[in-house]
């Protein structure tokens, strides 16, 4: 969660946009509690729909000509594609379109989470102590999503070309299996009991990619970075190479330019495991 944007016009803009969606919607938005994205891309806020369903109401935006695409799309497309994964996906539940002089909003209803996210940060942090039948479950949804049929794009094969020999010193590895991937598995995402969040940018990728984003994230916390390992063998397999090889470029490249740096070791220790890999 990030402050209201410094910029008070833009405070001001999301706020009321917000409101008058609620109104369109109709549902009640719960008052003092709000929660802001980047540079107030975004704003959320808990809600009660007029049944008395808790009910989440997002709000993005964008200029007018840049709203459209994976991104502004991707919860939507999510839910066709989807629906509630047998309740471990929020639901969408409605979504309203409005353009004001050259922005574009979009409006967000879904089913409400309360329990709260496992880590405040994307690296995780801590032995979240999770049981059985919690992994057993997320590599069943990830099984489900995988084998969903989307011509959205997560990964393409001309980023990994650029990116994999700049930051892994490798090759990019020969993609044997393309599949489709929530594209954003890290534990500022996840819930207990299971429910996946953050539907933005789910699309095709190599396989294996979600559980090597997961693994990358984990990598501050041994136990659970094998936990991960072992509950998706394709990791350490060569049809999990490529995978592997994206994720571990991606977020060195984040390193690069000052973020994640408490993951800068780890990623080039898996990095060497990777070049040792590639030239078996």
């Amino acid at each position: 969660m990030y402050s209201p944007p410094p910029d008070p016009d833009t405070e001001q803009r999301m706020r009321a946009h917000h409101a008058h969606t609620a109104k369109a919607l109709d549902v009640q938005v719960e008052p003092g509690a709000e929660f802001w994205g980047w540079a107030g891309r975004t704003l959320g806020a808990p809600a009660h729909t007029a049944t008395g369903m808790p009910a989440w109401l997002r709000l993005v935006s964008a200029p007018e000509d840049k709203a459209a695409g994976k991104l502004w799309d991707g919860a939507l497309d999510a839910q066709h594609a989807f629906g509630d994964l047998d309740g471990h996906r929020p639901a969408l539940l409605a979504v309203h379109d409005v353009v004001d002089d050259g922005t574009a909003y979009r409006a967000e209803l879904s089913v409400r989470v309360d329990e709260p996210v496992l880590s405040d940060d994307p690296v995780l942090q801590h032995d979240p102590q999770l049981p059985d039948s919690w992994w057993n479950d997320l590599a069943g949804v990830l099984e489900k999503v995988a084998a969903v049929d989307t011509d959205r794009v997560a990964v393409r094969q001309q980023y990994m070309e650029r990116a994999i020999p700049e930051f892994v010193g490798i090759p990019a590895p020969t993609v044997s299996c393309w599949t489709t991937a929530h594209a954003d598995v890290h534990w500022a995402n996840l819930i207990a009991p299971l429910r996946l969040l953050d539907w933005e940018g789910w699309g095709r990728a190599p396989e294996g990619y979600d559980s090597a984003t997961l693994y990358a994230y984990s990598l501050l916390q041994p136990d659970t970075a094998a936990r991960v390992r072992a509950v998706f063998p394709v990791l350490g397999s060569p049809a999990g190479l490529a995978a592997e090889a994206t994720v571990c470029a991606q977020l060195l490249q984040t390193v690069s330019r000052g973020d994640n740096l408490t993951l800068a070791d780890p990623l080039r220790g898996w990095s060497e495991e990777l070049r040792c890999r590639q030239s078996a």
